[in-house]
């Protein structure tokens, strides 16, 4: 009986063993399963994140465009529409209407300077003008698209002065913009980020900018603006893979006080094509300009100034920048280089021109930029060769080579540092010390009263600045800029005014007030 007993008791262990390592299997198995499930559900939300992270990428690229700013001193364009102009419907007028198809804008400018020994002048005063700029914008769109209509007024004084007025400063009420535009918003289709690539063709007057503003501006810091008549179409946005810009235009003399006229003796046509898909860390911009100038038909220079026995000129300009930001490094860096031959009158001319720039953004809550610039614009060496080698610089923006107005884009070599920072939400203040030579001692310092030295007996050296300047804004519609800027002058300065200072001070203050 307690064998048998046994036997059963051995059967039931047995039983409760096998029970025991069923279940374990079991479980072991299902686990196993368990864990396959998780790890693949885990792989495909991995997945799925990744598309997501990479869709958002895709999206904010696209919002950005290809576009990247440059980030060179003075070399920011106005934009178009300008920056004061806005859709009424995201202004306070939209309390009155709802309209999405008008874009308005209307700013006014005061600034006060103060200059003493002012070099563009031939007398040493201190001079203490008040300048006035008032400008006004209207521009219907998508209403009767493809068909658009813009127009700008300006009105720009000048009061409290000792010199006569001058159309640097005085145009009294003139439509610096004026013209019809078909705009096809997808006319190329769209670049492989999905942004449209539209087509713009406008006939009428018109003020714009191009490239590094050294060529073709609107002269934003100057009172008055450079201003054309004629065709221009464009080729895509600056959102876009690549960009082409064509015109065809006429130069508009600025009067003081008369509408101002177009010069049947000018006529200025240009190509200017923006590549950016080609690399990550640079931007390509190839351009060519011709001016031709029919010496018979022109009437007044660009001062205003009536002429007569001007020469023919035929002026060929062709060039290449570069410009771009190298990765995350906090370095970027703009280079071009410009090449001009034609005829000048009897003489034939070949002149060139190249700036680089160099610089590096700190990574700092106030964002400083260190920079260091040299720029060179070849002047006439007076050969007997009969060549005309002095750089025409078209209609271009002369600030950046100088807070002082004292340098223009011909005859020079200069060479700048340069420290740009915000140390608060929207002040900016920027400094920088200057060198400059005559690119040829026989040949003129062209923004100057000074007389040139033909015999090239005075050197070449001209002299040094330093400037500073700081913006911030008072409030939502006001912007402030005070500035100052000191001039030593060099030995070809001191060579040639006798006995007037060879130093300069220049102080302005400035209000811009947007209505909008």
């Amino acid at each position: 009986m307690s064998k048998k007993t046994g036997i059963i008791q051995l059967l039931i262990a047995s039983g409760i063993v096998l029970s025991t390592g069923l279940a374990y299997a079991e479980e072991i198995t299902t686990n196993s399963t368990l864990s396959a499930e998780e790890n693949d559900q885990q792989e495909r939300i991995k997945a799925r994140k990744a598309e997501l992270a990479a869709e958002a990428a895709l999206a904010k690229k696209a919002e950005k465009g290809y576009w990247v700013a440059p980030r060179a001193y003075g070399t920011q364009r106005e934009s178009e529409p300008p920056r004061f102009v806005k859709p009424i419907n995201q202004t306070w007028l939209k309390e009155y209407t709802d309209i999405d198809w008008l874009d308005v804008g209307a700013d006014y400018r005061f600034r006060y300077e103060n200059r003493e020994n002012d070099f563009r002048r031939g007398t040493n005063v201190t001079d203490e003008p008040f300048l006035l700029r008032s400008r006004v914008y209207l521009a219907v769109r998508n209403k009767f698209d493809p068909l658009r209509f813009t127009l700008e007024l300006e009105d720009d004084r000048r009061n409290h002065s000792h010199f006569a007025r001058d159309n640097r400063d005085v145009n009294l009420a003139e439509p610096i913009q004026a013209y019809a535009e078909l705009f096809f918003k997808d006319g190329l289709g769209k670049d492989d980020l999905g942004n449209e690539r539209p087509v713009s063709i406008k006939a009428g007057r018109m003020a714009f900018e191009q490239l590094d503003r050294r060529l073709i501006a609107r002269n934003e810091w100057r009172n008055t603006t450079n201003t054309f008549q004629g065709v221009r179409a464009t080729f895509g946005q600056h959102k876009n893979d690549w960009e082409f810009d064509i015109f065809a235009l006429q130069p508009l003399i600025r009067f003081t006080e008369e509408l101002d006229q177009r010069d049947n003796g000018q006529w200025f046509y240009g190509a200017v094509f923006d590549w950016r898909k080609w690399s990550d860390i640079i931007t390509l911009s190839p351009s060519y300009f011709y001016l031709k100038q029919d010496g018979d038909k022109v009437k007044y220079n660009s001062s205003g100034v009536p002429v007569t026995n001007a020469n023919d000129r035929e002026i060929h300009t062709a060039g290449l920048r570069g410009y771009g930001l190298i990765g995350k490094t906090g370095f970027d860096y703009d280079a071009s280089y410009y090449r001009q031959w034609g005829e000048d009158g009897a003489k034939d001319h070949r002149a060139y021109s190249y700036v680089a720039e160099v610089g590096y953004t700190a990574d700092h809550p106030w964002k400083p930029r260190f920079s260091a610039n040299y720029g060179v614009a070849s002047g006439d060496k007076g050969s007997s060769s009969g060549t005309s080698e002095r750089f025409d610089r078209l209609f271009g923006f002369a600030r950046p080579w100088s807070s002082n107005d004292y340098i223009q884009m011909e005859n020079i070599n200069a060479t700048k540092i340069r420290a740009e920072f915000s140390p608060f939400t929207g002040v900016n203040i920027d400094t920088g010390y200057s060198w400059y030579k005559l690119d040829s001692a026989t040949d003129r310092w062209g923004a100057s009263a000074v007389s040139t030295d033909a015999t090239g007996n005075s050197g070449r050296d001209l002299g040094e600045e330093w400037d500073l300047r700081v913006r911030f804004p008072v409030n939502k519609h006001v912007g402030a800029n005070v500035g100052y800027a000191y001039f030593k002058g060099g030995d070809f300065v001191k060579n040639r005014i006798g006995d007037r200072k060879d130093t300069s001070n220049f102080f302005y203050v400035e209000l811009t007030v947007s209505a909008f």
